[in-house]
């Protein structure tokens, strides 16, 4: 029987990822009944101490362990940082657990896109976010070349406005080489305010990852419901 309001809990590392992250749900989801867990340290723990440690792996699965035991019917962790821990945690339990992104590689993967940017503000999102979508490859498009390009810009995480940041975020990938992508794709929730702007600038495409988190776990859990159609930001 289909629960006509699944519980799905979302763990996320900065505040910012909650709001975007239930701006997205209530949007493609709305049926879903959110459940929301911070802790503000996960990222600068991980700064601190150089990348995932194994102390930093247990924490994150107790978190996880927690939202399962309190009902999660699904589980979406928003940091891409920790991406890598979901593997441990899908043969540990049976719910649906999705990293942060995955969807959003899935759908880039899938399109007709040949030269793939990602851009982050925060320095462990980079290589997570290039290792995710590298690992999707082979399952997605094994038969298709793909160019990945990262940039990285820690500037944009301190930006006043979206704008800003969107300018920030070009003229990094301007300085990596990337400024000729076909896609552009966000490591972070916390950028997704500025994927508009940055599209604008760009005149590609800019997708990001809580909306199509949100439309994978509405076709896993509402499977008997008509799709929503995927939105993305692109340039006109």
């Amino acid at each position: 029987m289909i629960e006509p309001h699944p519980l799905v809990a979302m763990i996320h590392a900065v505040p910012a990822a909650h709001r975007i992250a239930e701006e997205a749900f209530a949007r493609e989801f709305p049926q879903a009944t959110v459940w929301n867990v911070l802790d503000d340290r996960l990222l600068e723990d991980a700064r601190e101490a150089g990348g995932l440690t194994g102390a930093l792996r247990r924490r994150m699965l107790r978190l996880i362990g927690h939202v399962v035991d309190g009902g999660a019917r699904a589980l979406l962790l928003t940091c891409s940082s920790y991406g890598e821990v979901v593997d441990t945690a899908r043969a540990l339990w049976k719910v649906p657990v999705l990293k942060s992104d995955e969807a959003m590689f899935k759908a880039a993967l899938a399109g007709p896109y040949r030269r793939v940017a990602v851009v982050a503000s925060t320095p462990p999102a980079v290589p997570a976010a290039a290792a995710q979508l590298e690992a999707l490859v082979p399952a997605v498009r094994p038969d298709r070349p793909l160019d990945i390009v990262t940039a990285l810009s820690e500037e944009a995480a301190a930006a006043d406005d979206a704008g800003s940041a969107a300018r920030r975020l070009a003229d990094a990938l301007h300085a990596a080489g990337g400024a000729d992508a076909d896609v552009v794709l966000l490591a972070q929730y916390s950028l997704t305010p500025a994927r508009d702007a940055l599209a604008g600038l760009l005149g590609v495409p800019v997708l990001d990852g809580a909306g199509a988190a949100a439309r994978e776990l509405r076709a896993l859990l509402t499977p008997d419901e008509r799709p929503v159609t995927p939105a993305a930001a692109v340039a006109p």
